[in-house]
């Protein structure tokens, strides 16, 4: 190995010398495939993060995706109203009721941790909460 003007030589230009430019080759997913979200749902979880910095988690995405939940823009005013107002009072995980729908908030991440209609809350059980805001 020849090393000229007291240079030091590479790794990249070591491998490229002694076994050829391999060629670099980058896996993709295919579409429609990203975390295991359709490009529908990606896009609403985009939308929904962009709104005063309440994010809906992977979980919660997915569960208003299953159950067929969507928020107007009024829900989701007052779902982010009603985390600001737990978050003001020292709340750390929060159920956050508006209209028929529950959610599970974590207040210092600002993040919806999951969703459910009348349909899913029968017991009237919610648990891991130090808090409670019905709007």
């Amino acid at each position: 190995m020849n090393i000229q003007n007291n240079g030091y030589i590479s790794i990249a230009q070591l491998s490229d010398q002694y076994l050829g430019k391999a060629q670099k080759t980058q896996v993709r997913e295919p579409l429609g495939t990203t975390d295991g979200l359709s490009f529908e749902e990606l896009l609403k979880q985009k939308e929904l993060q962009g709104t005063g910095g309440l994010k809906f988690s992977k979980h919660a995405m997915s569960r208003l995706a299953d159950r067929n939940i969507e928020l107007s823009d009024n829900q989701l005013e007052r779902l982010e109203t009603g985390t600001k107002k737990a978050g003001q009072k020292g709340i750390r995980d929060s159920l956050v009721i508006v209209d028929e729908l529950a959610f599970i908030v974590n207040i210092p991440n600002q993040t919806v941790v999951t969703a459910m209609d009348s349909t899913e809350t029968n017991e009237n059980i919610f648990t891991n909460i130090n808090g409670a805001v019905i709007i």
